[in-house]
């Protein structure tokens, strides 16, 4: 668990960097040319690497409202490490959840992530 909100920023970060970018490059290794090229036309993926992308897609969705409460705990110095571990705990588990394609344990983690988050925003007002 990151035992400050800078180390939680930074970890987070680094899922992201595995989520949106790693991971989708390590599932799409046989269009190595396509990744290289300036990706004009489409290219077939597998439902391994449409998953991951979903995920990713999530992700991206609530990182930026993540982060934003993160900054403003900082700001505030308001003690938010607990739920946001907690969030990013749940984000960590979604992705192995949503590649398995277990639909209501991944919502479940999902709907676990923006609690943690409303917790956040709770701890800001």
């Amino acid at each position: 668990m990151p035992t400050s909100i800078s180390a939680l920023i930074v970890a987070t970060l680094g899922l992201a960097l595995i989520q949106i970018w790693l991971l989708p490059m390590l599932l799409n290794l046989k269009n190595t040319a396509y990744l290289l090229s300036s990706r004009d036309g489409a290219v077939a993926t597998s439902v391994m690497y449409d998953r991951v992308d979903r995920a990713a897609k999530n992700l991206q969705e609530s990182l930026p409202a993540f982060l934003a409460l993160c900054l403003m705990a900082l700001y505030s110095n308001a003690d938010v490490l607990t739920a946001g571990s907690l969030w990013l705990g749940f984000r960590i588990l979604y992705v192995p959840l949503y590649m398995s394609a277990l639909p209501y344990l991944r919502s479940l983690a999902w709907g676990a992530s923006i609690a943690c988050m409303i917790w956040m925003a709770l701890q800001l007002v």
